[in-house]
């Protein structure tokens, strides 16, 4: 599953309002089919904004560089 960016939130405000136009020409059009395609899709729409929000809000951890262990001599 793709993860969204956070900063890509503002395109899925785009989508979002270009999706609820093509559903609102479906339901006068009588594309029953069609609606209920929009519908899912905004239902997955909505799931990937929450993600990319909770991304957001989550912080990275510090795992510091890895280093080197220097050989020991054997007796």
């Amino acid at each position: 599953m793709l993860h969204v960016h956070p900063e890509a939130l503002p395109r899925l405000d785009v989508i979002e309002a270009d999706l609820h136009a093509r559903r609102d020409r479906a339901h006068d059009e009588g594309w029953l089919g069609e609606i209920e395609g929009i519908d899912l899709t905004l239902s997955h729409l909505q799931a990937k904004r929450r993600q990319a929000v909770r991304l957001a809000a989550t912080r990275a951890v510090p795992l510091g560089l890895p280093t080197l262990r220097t050989a020991r001599a054997t007796p």
